[in-house]
């Protein structure tokens, strides 16, 4: 670890790229200094982080004021690396301990191309839930450690109110030696989001379809080697409100009551929720759904380890870890085993704490009908931050955009493997299986909150 007053430079400039994404500092440094490229710190953290883990037997060291702790590595937030001037650049990193619990660890780094070193370190956040966060000062723009207990609903990732945006979403078509298909979530809008598809880059030949249960509207492309590396490019304008609990018609009880393929019904879960609920079986669904809810919230750890981000409800019963999509699928096998209609919705949550830059992929959460109403609910951001769990039992922040709806989504055409799981990320399908698509969103903030 360098002096304080080193660590306290990196904490003045460094921390500015972490959050903002821009680069006009560095239109100021000389031409002939060299820039060193995110591939080239990502490349960096790793081989120091692979170095010192054999140095000392396999784990990884991190000390700072509060923590000792023997780490493995999990990964590098690319969508976080950031050069901060010359020579000096910032990584963020996920570790995992000897128990399984996940560490976020600001590096702040030193060098040129090739032997750069770690100057110092700082665990950030554990299973999610941040020990401090980052403020800029408005006067001369430097950004400054805050300790949660002085932060407020915004540092925690929720803008409430409104939110407007310019949302990106961008793939790349893989080589391709043959035939394929591909199928993209569009985004709508609806009564919490005003959605405007300002500008798009497809193949040609691309066309509209609608998926059939829950009304999704996708692209669908019919590919050949001719599109190998071809970019697609969708940006929307979003204009979003706060979601609250919202009135609306019975639902459809074969669709919000019966089972999907990884979002079983009835057997451990029945077993599981009637077992919850006690008592309160008889109670309203309100009452029960509030209980299942804080069920999964006191039995689920957030963590992108093992086979997760599949929504795969006995995985996350018998795993008790995943990321949103297992949360929400397994208060949802649990809501629907006792009689709550229940809904599942993915797209993207909007970073609260600066205007522009990467987003961490995607995020989804789930809906229950009770009295009347829908009531959103976001189970795994309430997990990691418990001061904000009676905040998301009905509520959705505005800084967010939903790209489709549903489970099994059904389609014509459809996948020779049969319906999808649920779409965020393109669906692409080469001789009857799906292939990863490299993918990413970005955004801009177009209004000053």
């Amino acid at each position: 670890m360098k002096s304080k007053t080193i660590s306290s430079i990196f904490i003045l400039f460094g921390v500015l790229m972490l959050f903002s994404c821009k680069e006009e500092v560095q239109e100021e440094l000389s031409e002939k200094i060299e820039r060193v490229s995110i591939d080239e710190i990502e490349e960096g953290i790793k081989k120091f982080i692979a170095d010192q883990t054999e140095k000392n037997g396999g784990v990884f060291p991190i000390k700072d004021e509060n923590h000792d702790l023997k780490m493995k590595l999990v990964r590098v937030h690319t969508e976080y690396l950031s050069r901060l001037g010359p020579k000096s650049h910032f990584a963020c990193v996920d570790l995992v301990d000897e128990s399984g619990d996940v560490y976020d660890v600001d590096f702040f780094m030193e060098g040129d191309p090739g032997s750069m070193g770690v100057t110092a370190t700082s665990v950030h956040k554990f299973n999610g839930k941040p020990y401090y966060s980052w403020k800029q000062n408005k006067e001369d723009k430097t950004w400054f450690k805050v300790a949660m207990a002085e932060s407020n609903n915004r540092l925690l990732g929720v803008i409430e109110g409104g939110d407007e945006f310019t949302f990106y979403y961008s793939a790349q078509v893989p080589t391709l030696e043959g035939p394929a298909k591909m199928w993209i979530p569009i985004s709508e809008t609806d009564d919490f989001q005003q959605v405007e598809l300002v500008s798009k880059k497809v193949p040609a030949g691309t066309r509209e379809i609608r998926e059939e249960n829950y009304g999704n509207k996708l692209l669908f492309m019919e590919l050949g080697p001719e599109n190998s590396g071809e970019e697609i490019t969708l940006a929307y304008h979003v204009k979003r409100k706060e979601k609250g609990p919202y009135n609306a018609h019975e639902p459809d009880v074969s669709l919000y009551l019966g089972s999907t393929k990884l979002m079983p019904t009835g057997g451990q879960f029945e077993q599981i929720a009637k077992e919850t609920l006690g008592v309160k079986i008889n109670d309203t669904h309100l009452i029960q759904a509030r209980a299942l809810y804080d069920y999964v919230i006191d039995n689920m750890k957030y963590a992108k380890v093992g086979d997760y981000g599949n929504g795969d409800s006995y995985y996350a019963c018998d795993s008790k870890t995943g990321n949103c999509t297992e949360f929400h699928s397994l208060f949802i096998s649990l809501a629907r085993s006792v009689g709550i209609p229940s809904r599942f919705a993915i797209g993207a949550s909007i970073p609260s704490d600066r205007d522009e830059g990467g987003i961490d992929g995607y995020h989804c959460w789930a809906e229950f009908y009770a009295d009347g109403k829908w009531w959103p609910v976001d189970i795994s951001e309430a997990n990691k931050y418990t001061a904000l769990a009676t905040y998301y039992f009905g509520r959705h922040p505005a800084n967010r955009i939903e790209l489709s709806r549903g489970r099994d989504l059904k389609m014509t055409p459809s996948p020779e493997a049969g319906p999808i799981n649920f779409l965020a990320y393109p669906y692409l399908e080469i001789d009857g299986k799906q292939v990863k698509v490299n993918s990413k969103f970005t955004f801009s903030r177009k209004n000053e909150l």
